[in-house]
């Protein structure tokens, strides 16, 4: 009898033990143990946390290197281009109006086509108007594709950059692009031969010309030997 109660305490040390554990207590009913066992869910802090709105990222554009009425450039080290830049927009933007086409468009028969066609409409305006009133409508395209290419800042977002203005125009990428395209329009027809030397000083400062550029010729291998086998 004496080793019965004696095992009767570490019997009750297991049950607690297993109790502890997470084991159903013997006698419990299925639904009060299944509740005890369930864990607890801790409620969100932040539940606005979980949706996060991101803003459209805004490409930051570089500024011209020139400005529109620095006719002589920046006097750094392309200033002997920056002459030759202002000689050609005085005296014949044609030719300055297609070296800017050759050098946005290498590889291409640019030059003889832009500047024949630059050519008719000057002497067709001077003709009809008395003035150079169509080639700027031929050739403002050339501002848009170079600022485009290149990331530059249209006079639109200087604008607003400057004065703060306007504002909300920057934010939408297409409405601003349609300004961008008229102000380029304003620039060619109101100070045309400005807008050609500020584009042509922008071009030569950011591309070779195309003949001066490297070739690459395609490396041949040598034939192999050729062994002539004995008659039979």
């Amino acid at each position: 009898m004496a080793n019965v109660e004696e095992q009767k305490p570490l019997m009750q040390q297991d049950e607690e033990e297993n109790l502890y554990r997470g084991e159903k207590e013997p006698g419990a009913k299925n639904g009060e143990a299944d509740a005890e066992q369930e864990p607890a869910v801790a409620p969100l802090e932040h539940p606005e946390n979980m949706y996060v709105v991101t803003q459209p990222e805004v490409r930051q554009r570089q500024p011209w290197r020139t400005g529109l009425f620095s006719c002589m450039g920046n006097n750094d080290e392309f200033v002997s281009s920056d002459l030759e830049v202002c000689v050609l927009g005085l005296f014949a933007p044609c030719v300055l109006y297609g070296s800017t086409m050759e050098r946005l468009y290498p590889g291409q028969a640019t030059f003889s086509s832009h500047c024949m066609a630059y050519s008719s409409l000057y002497f067709m305006g001077h003709f009809l108007f008395n003035g150079n009133f169509l080639a700027p409508c031929f050739s403002f395209p050339s501002r848009t594709a170079l600022r485009q290419s290149y990331n530059l800042e249209g006079h639109g977002e200087s604008l607003v950059n400057s004065t703060g203005c306007c504002a909300s125009l920057v934010r939408d990428e297409e409405k601003l692009e349609r300004c961008e395209s008229m102000l380029d329009f304003a620039a060619h027809f109101c100070c045309h031969q400005c807008s050609l030397c500020q584009e042509g000083r922008e071009i030569r400062r950011r591309t070779v010309h195309p003949a001066h550029r490297p070739r690459y010729y395609m490396a041949m291998a040598p034939p192999a030997p050729q062994v002539m086998s004995p008659p039979q």
